[in-house]
């Protein structure tokens, strides 16, 4: 009944003499307590088993089979298990709360089956997906998680590894800009038996510089420098190391594409454009270059600055909580401190918490909801098996408490910490569902308009030199109506709603005397499909980014079939060059924001790619303000792509630069180019696969440029250099790579 896997990609070995074994057979070993929750667990399955039983868990949605030492394992090296089901893991620590990255199991194997048992060991020095270090620490606890449906599975023969011997391998060799190979290793590799040709002709590596990511311990990367440029033809790389791993690297190296640079020809890029929500601390924030921190998001609907409490509406059961962040005040004092913008949302519905406990539909007044909180059984999630909301609406006093225009105005007059924008409330647009307990009344042109007033001018009489970014709209679909539909429009001239929105706002500053809108902002999610995640998804998700701007691109989703609006060309969106029109017409002068837009997977490379392209995309089409949805991994894909832009100080550029490319691909390739002070910076992202791209870059200075990457078969990780190009005819990116290089 077991299918031996033993993440042969890291060709490890294990010592058994110090191992601290966690289960094998009938129950947990001794010194280990079973903290686990919501889940039914029998440590004496036979069902399943290696030996005479195993772990069976059913578990339900977001339960867990956790497990916990009395004592710690601060300094072993692995977790060695075998598992029938795809999971989430952390290892984490009792003692002071840290938790390890999340770690899915599908990162370690695609074998896995819940049928058989699948051998996996986690290397703590390189974890799954990030190739982070989990580091020394008080660690002592072990958590296995099933995700929002819940699971059934096993877990057999458990053990905590106290030593993992990694033989050296070469993991990776890339050809990288003019004649620089980009070689990634574990271990304590020998480059004596290290080979290259092209076209059949030997070629002499002249120089190595070899590069530790200080993140991603576990792998290095080597630079080799050739004594000749590449050119077209077959490039082989022979490490002369036949030891499992791969001892060849062969390359196709394609026709190049001919590309320039007009550094006299720019316009400034905002440095607004580089945010997300939440940053974790300081050093997130100078890590990744992170420029604007959004406290947004549908909880912060219902935040009660006065006591510091929240409710997730229907992301989680309607429930009140402490938010999290609890102060917004000081929220906004440190990442100011750290280097960043603050934009900060302000509740405008009627009511925000009263407390950190309350939750508005108790199965013991609502029961025969669809679900109901596995961590808080009474609470459910306000709707009927059949989707429709639960009736009748329960009393708003019973979990809120009032809120208007007067208390936000003295919440904001009183803050120590200025933000320096202000968004009203968050997808307001949809409050009947996402906030359905506190405004069950689906929302109209006119109500939103006047809650967008209202709060407006309150707030900039508290702060008077804060900028002001609404409505926040949720997605292309709200763009054009209201949650009331289209009699909505027709009772409004037949204008769609943010075109309608911009007029009105424009008006209103005539009456007001100044302006009540500084940013229109809206969020944007890409409404194709990619969840599948096979190579036509990722394919998809990659080209997706032309729908920000090229009016040529017809949308692959429902929005190029059945478009519903009233707009030019409305099978295709332009977002941004549309919505620069739309102001043009309606209110000129007013700014544009994206405060909420994602990758569709953050996890994976093409997630991290697609956000290179987007945030290149950003700057070339003039947008003056961008938060990512929600918090990305600091090492993971998307990460990564703020990294490569803005990471640790080094800047792409204050200017995007001109680039004509004569026989552009957008599917598969973007090209971005900044100057400053003089110097040029150049970020290129290959989306294909499997194959290298190369260019000739013409007005591209000779010389010595500062280069990261990420991707490709080096691995998502932190990869820096530099380089001296002395020619610029052939210029090689690998597949599936993002690039950045800085003349020095």
């Amino acid at each position: 009944m077991r299918s031996i896997f033993l993440q042969l990609a890291l060709l490890v070995a294990w010592a058994v003499a110090d191992d601290i074994t966690v289960y094998t057979d009938a129950a947990l070993a001794a010194g280990w307590e079973n903290w686990s929750w919501s889940s039914d667990i029998n440590f004496e399955a036979t069902d399943l088993f290696e030996g005479t039983s195993s772990i069976s868990v059913n578990s339900e949605a977001w339960s867990a089979l956790s497990v916990k030492l009395e004592g710690t394992f601060p300094t072993y090296q692995g977790l060695r298990f075998d598992i029938a089901a795809h999971l989430t893991i952390t290892i984490s620590s009792s003692v002071d709360g840290t938790t390890s990255p999340n770690i899915l199991l599908s990162d370690l194997s695609n074998a896995i089956t819940s049928d058989a048992f699948t051998s996996l060991l986690i290397d703590f020095r390189n974890l799954p997906g990030s190739g982070a270090a989990l580091g020394n620490g008080t660690w002592d606890r072990i958590t296995w998680q099933a995700g929002g449906n819940g699971d059934v599975y096993h877990i057999d023969n458990i053990i905590v590894v106290e030593s993992i011997i990694i033989p050296p391998l070469f993991l990776s060799a890339e050809p990288l800009a003019a004649n620089t190979l980009a070689v990634t290793t574990q271990g304590d590799v020998d480059f004596s038996t290290f080979a290259v040709s092209l076209n059949g002709k030997s070629i002499k590596v002249v120089n190595t510089t070899t590069y530790n990511p200080p993140d991603t311990p576990a792998k290095s990367i080597t630079y080799l420098t050739l004594a000749s440029n590449f050119v077209p033809g077959t490039l082989l790389i022979d490490t002369g190391v036949p030891n499992g791993g791969n001892s060849t690297f062969s390359f196709t190296l394609p026709a190049v594409q001919y590309l320039s640079f007009v550094q006299q020809v720019n316009f400034p890029i905002s440095p607004l454009i580089y945010g997300v929500n939440f940053p974790t601390d300081a050093s997130y924030i100078q890590n990744l270059g992170v420029t604007m921190s959004r406290w947004g998001g549908n909880a912060v609907t219902a935040y009660n600055p006065t006591g510091q409490f929240t409710n997730a509406g229907n992301d989680w059961f309607f429930e009140n909580r402490v938010a999290s962040p609890p102060d917004a005040d000081d929220w906004v004092g440190w990442v100011q401190g750290a280097g960043s913008q603050a934009l900060l949302t302000v509740p405008a519905l009627d009511w925000v918490s009263k407390d950190a406990t309350s939750y508005s539909y108790p199965a013991t007044e609502y029961p025969g909801q669809a679900s109901f909180d596995p961590f808080l059984a009474n609470a459910g999630n306000g709707f009927y098996p059949n989707g429709s909301s639960v009736l009748p609406v329960p009393n708003q006093a019973n979990v809120y408490t009032p809120w208007n225009t007067s208390m936000a105005q003295a919440w904001l007059k009183g803050l120590a910490n200025k933000p320096q924008l202000v968004a009203i409330d968050n997808e307001m647009e949809i409050a009947s569902s996402t906030h359905q307990d506190m405004h069950p009344v689906p929302f109209g042109y006119d109500e939103e308009l006047a809650r967008m007033l209202n709060y407006s001018i309150a707030i900039k009489e508290a702060l008077p030199d804060v900028k002001i970014a609404a409505p926040s709209t949720c997605a292309w679909w709200f763009y054009w109506t209201s949650d009331i539909g289209y009699t909505d429009n027709a009772a409004h001239n037949n204008m769609d709603f943010l075109p309608w929105f911009l007029q009105q706002m424009a008006a209103a500053e005539k009456t007001a005397g100044k302006r009540l809108l500084d940013y229109l902002d809206i969020h944007y999610y890409y409404a194709a499909d990619t969840s599948s995640n096979n190579d036509t998804a990722k394919a998809l998700r990659l080209r997706q980014s032309r729908s920000l701007w090229d009016y040529s691109y017809v949308d692959e989703s429902w929005i190029g079939v059945d478009p519903q609006n009233h707009q030019w060309n409305p099978d295709t969106v332009a977002l941004i060059p549309r919505f620069r029109t739309l102001i043009d017409i309606y209110y000129p002068g007013t700014k544009l924001s994206i405060s909420e837009f994602s990758s569709t997977l953050d996890t994976d490379i093409t997630g991290g790619l697609l956000t290179v392209d987007m945030l290149g995309i950003f700057g070339q089409q003039k947008l003056d303000s961008a938060t990512y949805w929600v918090t990305p991994d600091e090492l993971g894909p998307v990460g990564l792509a703020y990294w490569l832009f803005r990471g640790s100080g080094v800047h792409f550029g204050a200017n995007s630069a001109q680039v004509n490319l004569a026989s552009p691909n957008y599917n598969t390739q973007g090209v971005y180019a900044a100057t400053e002070n003089g110097k040029l910076s150049v970020v290129i992202v290959n989306k294909n696969p499997d194959t290298p791209i190369t260019f000739a870059l013409a007005n591209m200075p000779f010389g010595s440029y500062f280069v990261r990457h990420f991707g490709g078969e080096a691995g998502v990780a932190k990869w820096q250099t530099t380089v001296e190009i002395n020619s610029i005819d052939y210029i090689v990116v690998p597949a599936y790579t993002a690039v950045f290089m800085r003349q020095n």
